[in-house]
C-alpha cells in the first residue's frame, strides 16, 4: 500500500499542495483528478521523490519509503521523458537496464511490449519519427518495462486512440490483477469512472473529494423525478417535502427519508396516476462541478 499523509509543497509563497492525504490499496487503481493547477503533478513529483517533501511524508507498505522502494516503481511524467533521436527498442533496453532487468531480460521485455502496443515494425524508428500517440505507447511501455511493485501514472491516456485506451487499460488490469496499486491522473472523467477503485479530487492543493465513484455521486445525497398523469403542483403543498422543481407533470424532489417516498407515492396514486418515480444520480462530471466550485 501507497500512503500520501499530509503532504505539503510550496513555491516561494504559493503553497502548490496543501496537505494532502490518500492512500492506494494493494491491487487498487485509484485516479487523481483535478484541473489545472490543482496539485496533481506536484504530488506525484513527491510521491517519486523528484521534488522534496515541504511537510507530511510518504509511506509504502507501512514504512516510511526510500530511494531504493522509489527504483521499483514504473513512473510516467506528464511531459515524455525519452529521447527523441533514439531508437525506440534501444531506449527502452537501456530503461530496462537501469532498473535492474539483465540485458537479454530486458531486451525480451521490450520486445514483447512493443508488440504488444503494436509498434514492433517500428522498433528501429526514432521517437521523434512517430506520431504522439504512439509516442505516449512507448512512453507507457517505459514505465512497466520493469515490473514494478506500485505504478505512478501522470496522465497515461493522453494522445491516446479509443483502441490504444483499451490496450493500456488491460495492460493496468493485469498489473492490479498481481496486487501492484496503480496511481494514475486523467482529465477524462469517464474514463476515471470506468476503470477506477477509488478516486481523488484535488482543488487548490486541497483534496476536496475521495472515495469509489459511487460514493462520489451520492455524497450530496440523491434526487427523485416524480412523473405524474396530469400536472404535479401539488408536492408543493406536501408537509416537510423539499421540492426542487415542478414543471407540469413532473417534479424534482429531494427525498432524505424513505417515507417520503412513500408518502408522495401514496399522494400522486390518489391524485390519478404515477409514470414515473425514479432516483436521479448525478454523473461523476456533475459531482465533480459541484466539490471543485464549492
Amino acid at each position: 500500500m501507497l500512503e500520501v499523509d499530509h503532504l505539503v509543497r510550496r513555491f516561494g509563497d504559493v503553497t502548490a499542495v496543501d496537505g494532502v492525504s490518500f492512500a492506494v490499496g494493494d491491487g487498487q487503481m485509484t485516479g487523481f483528478v483535478g484541473g489545472n493547477g490543482a496539485g496533481k503533478t506536484t504530488t506525484m513529483r513527491m510521491v517519486m521523490g523528484v521534488l522534496t517533501i515541504h511537510g507530511g511524508d510518504v509511506r509504502w507498505q507501512g514504512r516510511p519509503i526510500t530511494a531504493a522502494d522509489r527504483r521499483r516503481f514504473g513512473y510516467m511524467p506528464e511531459e515524455r521523458g525519452l529521447y527523441p533521436k533514439q531508437p525506440i527498442l534501444d531506449q527502452l533496453v537501456y530503461l530496462g537496464r537501469l532498473q535492474g532487468l539483465p540485458a537479454r531480460r530486458a531486451r525480451a521485455r521490450a520486445e514483447e511490449l512493443l508488440d504488444r502496443f503494436n509498434l514492433a515494425d517500428r522498433h528501429k524508428d526514432k521517437l521523434e519519427s512517430l506520431s504522439l500517440g504512439n509516442q505516449q505507447r512507448v512512453q507507457i511501455a517505459a514505465a512497466v518495462i520493469g515490473d514494478p511493485q506500485m505504478l505512478v501514472l501522470d496522465e497515461p491516456f493522453s494522445g491516446l486512440d479509443p483502441a490504444a485506451v483499451d490496450e493500456m487499460a488491460d495492460v493496468l488490469r493485469e498489473f492490479t490483477g498481481r496486487g501492484v496499486p496503480v496511481l494514475f491522473s486523467s482529465h477524462q472523467l469517464d474514463l476515471v469512472d470506468r476503470l477506477c477503485d477509488r478516486l481523488v479530487v484535488l482543488s487548490s492543493g486541497r483534496v476536496v473529494a475521495a472515495g469509489t465513484a459511487d460514493e462520489l455521486r451520492r455524497r450530496g445525497g440523491v434526487r427523485h423525478r416524480l412523473v405524474t398523469s396530469g400536472d404535479a403542483g401539488w408536492v408543493r403543498d406536501l408537509p416537510d417535502i423539499n421540492v426542487i422543481d415542478v414543471d407540469g407533470g413532473t417534479a424534482l424532489l429531494d427525498l432524505a427519508d424513505p417515507r417520503d417516498t412513500d408518502r408522495v407515492l401514496t399522494e400522486a396514486l390518489r391524485r390519478g396516476g404515477v409514470r414515473e418515480l425514479a432516483e436521479v444520480v448525478p454523473t461523476l462530471a456533475e459531482t465533480y462541478r459541484e466539490v471543485t466550485t464549492k
